[in-house]
């Protein structure tokens, strides 16, 4: 919509598109596939986008920036102070400022991404509108655009005039109308709207802002929080940095997220964005016990490390580095330098409710750089034409 504005008003010249290094992979991505240049931004050590870099970059491609892909808040788990800055320089410099919705759970029913300066603002259904995470993700869901852009909504590619809303320079209609599509699955987004209301939506997004800051400071006297506001607080998610481990433990993010798991906890996002790291993002669907039981889990974590800073257990045999424990391990000798206890039922929330992972630690890294093809050779159809 953005590179077809630029065409209509002369501007075609205009393929540049800013994108600031925290962002995910699927807005270079997109931005790509959408015919534009991608340029990075540099961010700050409080992890937002380095202003005097934006004033930099936008003065140099004056002339061809097309647009400014941002999420609010930002990746780093903060609100962006000077997002309204940061928009006004865009637009002083004849640019768009899209604004990726991936964290719209800490903004639905709070703020209005038109009002502080986004032209383009997408909606992701996962995390925000009920959809899980692989149920849809970012290619399913709205997007909202400034009237100027409303024009150049996209129609369905084959059949035109699907829900047609006549603009200035042609049809416009909605994603949910185009035939062939998957819009079946918004049906549970829709009702989860009408169920909460908006009252209700409101009250996720201040619940969802309260789980992460509640997560985090339960956390800050164990590990370092990476990235918060002016104030201390964070937004909708926190980072945790467990960088200094490697060096005083050979503890890594990789061995925390598998002990997670003797704990009763798939880990949260690990090394993105920044590496070595653990992104977490509560939402509001957890309850109070459940943040608890996960804090207690990474506050015995460090506690396990701290034994192994001490010099207190075995640096290469360990709890840790053994992580996750499956339950193949009770019927073997036990040869490992700690108890069954400590391995399996590391604390007294594993007695009632225990999870049995299949496998034990894997090596990933030999996996990765050892692909096995799972396609079968051209000789398996031959043979099945024969039979």
């Amino acid at each position: 919509m953005i590179r077809k504005y630029h065409r209509v008003n002369g501007q075609k010249q205009r393929n540049i598109c800013l994108i600031p290094a925290s962002a995910h992979g699927t807005n270079p991505a997109s931005a790509v596939m959408a015919g534009l240049t991608v340029v990075v931004l540099q961010c700050t050590a409080e992890g937002n986008i380095d202003i005097d870099d934006l004033r930099a970059r936008a003065a140099q491609y004056s002339d061809s920036l097309a647009a400014l892909m941002i999420t609010y808040p930002s990746t780093h788990g903060v609100f962006e102070e000077s997002f309204r800055e940061i928009c006004r320089i865009v637009h002083e410099h004849g640019g768009q400022v899209y604004l990726d919705g991936a964290n719209f759970n800490a903004l639905v029913g709070i703020c209005r991404p038109g009002k502080i300066g986004a032209d383009v603002a997408h909606l992701n259904l996962h995390k925000t509108f009920a959809i899980p995470h692989g149920g849809g993700g970012p290619g399913v869901g709205p997007i909202g655009v400034g009237r100027h852009l409303a024009p150049f909504l996209p129609d369905h590619p084959v059949v035109k005039g699907v829900n047609p809303a006549r603009g200035e320079h042609g049809t416009i209609g909605t994603v949910s109308a185009a035939p062939w599509g998957s819009a079946s699955i918004l049906t549970i987004s829709w009702a989860y709207i009408a169920m909460m209301g908006a009252a209700g939506l409101k009250r996720a997004t201040q619940v969802a802002i309260l789980n992460a800051n509640y997560i985090a400071s339960r956390l800050a006297p164990h590990y370092r929080i990476l990235y918060t506001g002016k104030n201390g607080m964070v937004a909708h998610e926190c980072i945790i940095d467990l960088h200094e481990f490697r060096k005083t433990s050979n503890v890594s993010v990789d061995d925390v997220a598998k002990r997670l798991i003797d704990y009763g906890f798939h880990a949260p996002t690990i090394s993105f964005p920044v590496a070595n790291t653990m992104m977490i993002e509560p939402t509001e669907s957890e309850n109070k016990t459940e943040l608890d039981r996960f804090c207690d889990a990474m506050i015995a974590i460090r506690e396990e490390i701290a034994t192994l800073e001490k010099g207190h257990a075995d640096p290469s045999d360990n709890v840790l580095h053994n992580a996750p424990h499956c339950h193949r391990l009770l019927m073997e000798d036990w040869q490992l330098p700690y108890s069954k206890k400590q391995a399996f039922f590391p604390d007294y929330q594993q007695n009632d409710d225990k999870y049995w992972p299949p496998v034990g630690r894997i090596d990933a890294v030999y996996g990765d750089r050892h692909l096995v093809c799972t396609c079968p050779p051209p000789s398996a159809y031959e043979d099945q034409e024969e039979h």
